[in-house]
């Protein structure tokens, strides 16, 4: 299958450090990149075909990623080792600080993966799992995958089928593909009082109360992706809409219990400013923290 991918991108202090080094193969291209970026650099890319992409070099700590438009710091998470973008799924990224890096892509045409996975998985079960997206910070054999599909991307010493094999892989060794998984059907899936018991109590723990999703999901041991579908399942909320909801309640019991200042009360429960926690206060609660307060005090 001759393919081509296309990828809409733009970045801001990020250059590469020697041209990409690239192969064509059967309904995919793989890219190798060498590069470095400042602090306050930032990326946006988005491919309308799915793409996988394996850092050489621990990231996490250097670059956040999201998926949402103007993203705050809640939002963001740490970029890990190796990640599989769905189509149409956008990235942003942004560098907290300097950071010399080295990553493969590898771009999918979207047919060319169901002709790999649906002998195997099926139809319905393939179409699932290109759906989610994939992010795993423990990526040492995939990683090795990466290294040898590089050695045949910078100088081909083999057949074609080689590195597509390499390709095939690196996509079964990243893609949830787990038969037995209740992660396959997510919409079936519930957190157990387990999880839930223990998600509470991590968040406890926080001074703010704050947790990115990909926090929270690591908490209970599972997949980001998947997290945020069966706790919506759960609750009724996304993650942040129910994060959201118990520091408000968190406020509403400093507000009852104490004689803070709403600004004292917006600095703890690190909401940017008083405003920020009064508008919220009021979506959430029907009323802003000082009328709440007042009503509660003269019951």
């Amino acid at each position: 299958m001759t393919y081509l991918h296309s990828m809409t991108s733009s970045t801001d202090g990020i250059r590469a450090l020697a041209p990409a080094r690239w192969r064509g193969l059967d309904g995919l291209v793989s890219v190798f990149w060498d590069a470095e970026g400042h602090a306050g650099a930032t990326g946006y890319y988005l491919s309308p075909d799915p793409r996988i992409v394996i850092f050489f070099n621990d990231v996490s700590s250097h670059i956040r990623m999201t998926n949402l438009e103007g993203g705050d710091n809640l939002q963001y998470r740490p970029m890990k080792r190796a990640i599989y973008v769905p189509a149409g799924v956008p990235l942003w990224t942004s560098f907290t600080s300097f950071h010399r890096f080295s990553h493969l892509d590898i771009h999918l045409h979207r047919d060319r993966l169901l002709k790999y996975l649906t002998p195997s998985l099926g139809a319905s079960l393939a179409l699932s799992a290109l759906r989610r997206p994939v992010e795993i910070q423990d990526a040492a054999a995939i990683e090795t995958l990466a290294g040898l599909l590089v050695d045949e991307v910078s100088s081909p010493s083999r057949h074609a089928a080689f590195a597509e094999s390499l390709v095939g892989s690196i996509v079964t060794g990243l893609l949830n593909l787990d038969m037995d998984s209740h992660e396959l059907e997510p919409a079936n899936a519930r957190l157990t009082q387990a999880q839930m018991n223990r998600l509470i109590a991590v968040v406890n723990e926080r001074a703010d109360y704050r947790m990115s999703v990909g926090e929270m999901a690591e908490a209970v041991g599972l997949s980001e992706s998947w997290f945020a579908n069966v706790f919506k399942h759960t609750t009724g909320k996304t993650p942040l809409q129910w994060q959201l909801t118990k520091r408000i309640g968190i406020a509403q019991e400093m507000l009852e219990q104490s004689d803070l200042s709403v600004a004292a009360i917006a600095a703890q429960l690190g909401f940017s400013d008083q405003a920020h926690l009064t508008k919220t206060f009021r979506q959430v609660a029907g009323a802003t923290p000082a009328a709440w307060r007042r009503m509660r005090q003269g019951d």
